[in-house]
């Protein structure tokens, strides 16, 4: 028994030394699969975040696709606009100076009819000088009106010829003709009944005395006949040589340009 004791011992030893490496082995097992999950709890998390990621990383790639693509039609756009500003404001510019020349032409227009205006009004005061200031004369429409009625010049409406005083003012009015070579004449009868024949008549015979008698030369008379609007009597009419002013006109504005 006692050779048996210590083999007892030993035994007993062993198996409580077995017993306790066991339990350590149990308690690191546990500690493994519980770091394991914890390791698996962490990869699925990070597995869920690359996921997340790359997510993120198409959604972006998508909008910076679809920013280029605006981005290029921006700068399209701006080309296109810059373009046509450039070509708008070199219109402006043409019609600015289109502008500026047609400002250039009004003003030699205004200038010359101005001009002629101030010449008008110099000639009136001179006729009135020969007629009398009492005299019937005005500017019109840049012309000289140089008016007398029926009854001074025929002693009555259906008479044609000329009586003294007629005579005398006619005499005066050649005077003013003759003095303004460049000035066309237009002797207008004025008619408020609408016999046009007696007037014309009368106008003839003015025509006649200023031509025949008084010596205006034949190519600077003309006459008419019309409707008086309630005026009747015989009309003067010194204006310019239209055509001589657009002649003079054209030359000034082709100069100007």
């Amino acid at each position: 028994m006692k050779k048996q004791l210590p083999i007892i011992l030993c035994l007993l030893l062993t198996t409580i030394g077995f017993s306790q490496k066991k339990s350590e082995l149990l308690a690191q097992i546990e500690e493994l699969k519980t770091n394991i999950q914890n390791v698996e709890q962490q990869l699925a998390e990070k597995k869920r975040e690359v996921s997340s990621s790359k997510a993120k990383a198409e959604t972006l790639e998508v909008e910076n696709v679809g920013l280029r693509d605006a981005n290029a039609t921006l700068l399209k756009n701006l080309s296109s606009f810059s373009e046509l500003s450039k070509k708008n404001s070199e219109n402006v510019n043409k019609t600015l100076a289109a502008l500026e020349r047609k400002e250039k032409q009004l003003s030699v227009l205004n200038e010359m009819i101005s001009s002629n205006d101030s010449t008008a009004i110099v000639l009136l005061s001179k006729v009135k000088q020969t007629l009398g200031e009492n005299a019937n004369a005005e500017v019109n429409e840049g012309a000289i009106v140089i008016s007398n009625s029926i009854t001074n010049l025929f002693g009555s409406d259906t008479s044609t010829d000329l009586t003294d005083e007629g005579k005398t003012w006619l005499a005066n009015v050649a005077k003013v003709i003759i003095a303004n070579p460049t000035l066309k004449t237009e002797i207008e009868g004025l008619n408020i009944t609408g016999e046009f024949g007696v007037t014309l008549d009368q106008t003839a015979s003015v025509s006649k005395e200023l031509i025949g008698t008084l010596q205006v030369p034949a190519n600077a008379i003309g006459i008419s006949v019309k409707d008086g609007n309630f005026k009747e009597g015989v009309a003067i009419r010194l204006q310019p040589d239209h055509k001589g002013f657009y002649d003079r006109a054209k030359e000034r504005l082709t100069k100007g340009q």
